[in-house]
């Protein structure tokens, strides 16, 4: 099984570390595409989630969720609205990636 966001470099790791970054414009492909991955993976059961316990599983659905309703009720974000999307991405994935490899929570 591929691993997706941690071991060797990636073309999934490097475009998550991009739309992570707080010098990269946040485009609703880019928040399209990290909900995309991370439903896939609970989907297919990536076992790194079967790592996490329930309070964190549910941490990780209420930030997936939350992305996905500034997404569906904003067109572009700025500034503090882009930090708290890509807080609330980061959060969605937690567990398939390294955090390390994208700075601090």
């Amino acid at each position: 099984m591929e691993q997706a966001f941690s071991g060797m470099p990636s073309p999934r790791r490097d475009r998550l570390e991009l739309i992570l970054s707080a010098d990269h414009p946040l485009t609703k492909e880019d928040v399209v595409w990290v909900l995309e991955v991370v439903k896939k993976k609970v989907a297919d059961g990536d076992p790194r989630l079967l790592d996490l316990d329930q309070p964190r599983l549910l941490q990780n659905f209420q930030h997936y969720a939350e992305a996905s309703l500034l997404l569906l009720n904003r067109r572009m974000c700025y500034g503090q609205e882009a930090d708290r999307l890509r807080v609330c991405l980061r959060e969605a994935a937690y567990g398939l990636y390294d955090p390390r490899l994208f700075g601090s929570r």
